[in-house]
């Protein structure tokens, strides 16, 4: 039985570059940095939890729920096949028990923040809006794409930001943790515009507090899915 399943919905993807050396120290061991064209990746990710079980049982009140979370990209090669991955900075939930499990049983990097979200349609195009609370400070996120939803197409970068299909877990300089997500290949909607009003140092760190000033590389709005998530097993090096 897997740990969780869920639906991911409407997941707004902010991709930017940075130097792969700044990454470093988050860098689980038995993993390298997976690029893009030559390009490093880090991606701000907002997108909705729906019908959300754990062990196959939903937790009342914690069913959905929003989720937003600083990743970069990884690989791991195993039994002659690399195996691409995500590397989570850090996760924000709006409830106590999400952060709680995650950070008890995965050693992830959790933390609960108050959050809302929207979506508006006006018969032309939708909006997606995310925002989440921090020290006071409200951040958001606002996405304002086409109505139709079209395929992402191979070897594309929309394809190398949403199929990795492993989550590693850097819990000391000795120990990682790996665990599988499933889910079909995804489609997007085609983005006519966005803001962004993000405070990364507030909420990140002082690594990562140029990206208040620096225009992404790219960005996406993904349907999504139904997805499960595998148990952990810790990666014997």
């Amino acid at each position: 039985m897997s740990f969780l399943t869920a639906n991911w919905n409407n997941l707004a993807l902010i991709n930017y570059e940075i130097n792969p050396k700044m990454l470093s120290k988050y860098l689980p061991k038995g993993t390298e940095i997976d690029l893009w064209n030559d390009k490093c990746y880090v991606s701000l990710v907002d997108f909705m939890f729906n019908n959300t079980k754990v062990l196959g049982f939903k937790i009342p009140f914690h069913t959905n729920f929003e989720e937003v979370n600083l990743r970069f990209y990884v690989k791991r090669f195993e039994n002659d096949e690399w195996k691409r991955g995500v590397v989570f900075i850090k996760e924000i939930v709006p409830k106590t028990a999400i952060t709680f499990i995650a950070n008890t049983l995965y050693k992830e990097h959790y933390q609960t923040n108050k959050m809302r979200h929207a979506v508006n349609e006006n018969g032309f195009s939708r909006t997606f809006v995310y925002e989440w609370k921090n020290d006071n400070k409200w951040n958001s996120i606002q996405l304002e794409t086409k109505l139709d939803q079209s395929a992402i197409e191979l070897n594309s970068e929309a394809e190398f930001i949403t199929e990795h299909y492993f989550g590693y877990t850097k819990y000391d300089e000795n120990t990682t943790f790996e665990y599988e997500v499933t889910h079909p290949r995804w489609e997007q909607f085609e983005i006519i515009n966005y803001k962004i009003e993000v405070d990364f140092e507030n909420n990140y760190g002082k690594d990562f507090i140029f990206f208040n000033e620096t225009k992404p590389i790219s960005v996406f709005l993904a349907k999504g899915s139904k997805i499960t998530v595998e148990n952990k097993k810790k990666i014997r090096l």
